[in-house]
């Protein structure tokens, strides 16, 4: 699990071990409720794939008084199909995400997932963006469509909140499992032992915290942008070896 912070510090946070016989989206059920057993102000809200939209998953967290977001792909779903009526029905709203001109339908207060123990709000974002191909020098327009579903009323998030909150579901990918494996080595079975398994994950999530923690909190945004990550990755490993290099020679 990750939290995402209003820092823009991204913490690891815990994570679940899938059980023999049991899907992803069991495990990833019983991972929330445990967290917020022991942490219960760790966060408000949590995103997540379409895979994860199914009513226990909403559930749980709503019976904890958090929110979901989570992708809406399934066509086949009454939830989807009235949503997209009122699409075709309802003016779209002008927005932008990052560099991208978009438009943006937001229908609260769906009751067509009965399942789910609140209303549902369902949110469509189209998003127009330039792209240059490699091979030719040709720019061309591209057009791409998000559906989300969530329990966050209006008040609590905007459509432009919302939408910038369900694009901030792919941090998880690139600046959780993507950094892990390529920046912290987290990829290769060291030892192969359940316990031996999680405990270099937690490790590497806490190595990996303090690391971000440091270069968000403590160096000056002024410095920040002209140094890569590997730059202060390396600067602390001088420091460290330097540290090492001072006690063999001090040592009798």
């Amino acid at each position: 699990m990750q939290l995402l912070t209003h820092t823009e510090l991204r913490i690891l946070l815990d994570l679940e071990p899938q059980r023999p016989g049991e899907d992803e989206v069991t495990t990833a059920t019983r991972l929330p409720a445990r967290v917020l057993a022991d942490y219960p102000r760790a966060f408000g809200w949590l995103l997540a794939d379409g895979l994860y939209a199914q009513a226990p998953f909403i559930n749980r967290l709503l019976a904890h008084g958090k929110h979901a977001l989570v992708v809406l792909k399934d066509e086949r779903r009454d939830l989807y199909q009235d949503a997209c009526s009122l699409f075709m029905i309802a003016p779209p709203q002008k927005g932008k995400y990052r560099s991208r001109r978009c438009q943006w339908w937001d229908v609260p207060d769906l009751t067509t997932w009965p399942q789910v123990h609140a209303p549902v709000r369902v949110i469509r974002s189209q998003e127009t963006y330039r792209v240059k191909r490699q091979a030719t020098p040709k720019v061309e327009s591209m057009t791409t469509e998000w559906i989300w579903a969530t329990t966050l009323p209006a008040p609590q998030a905007s459509t432009e909140q919302a939408v910038r909150l369900g694009h901030r579901r792919w941090d998880i990918e690139n600046y959780g499992f993507n950094e892990l494996v390529n920046e912290w080595h987290s990829d290769p079975v060291y030892k192969h032992h359940a316990q031996a398994m999680e405990s270099f994950l937690l490790l590497a999530f806490l190595a990996s915290n303090l690391f971000h923690a440091f270069r968000l909190l403590h160096l000056k945004p002024q410095i920040r942008p002209h140094k890569t990550q590997r730059y202060w990755v390396r600067l602390i490993v001088c420091e460290f070896c330097r540290d090492t290099l001072f006690a063999n020679a001090s040592s009798p």
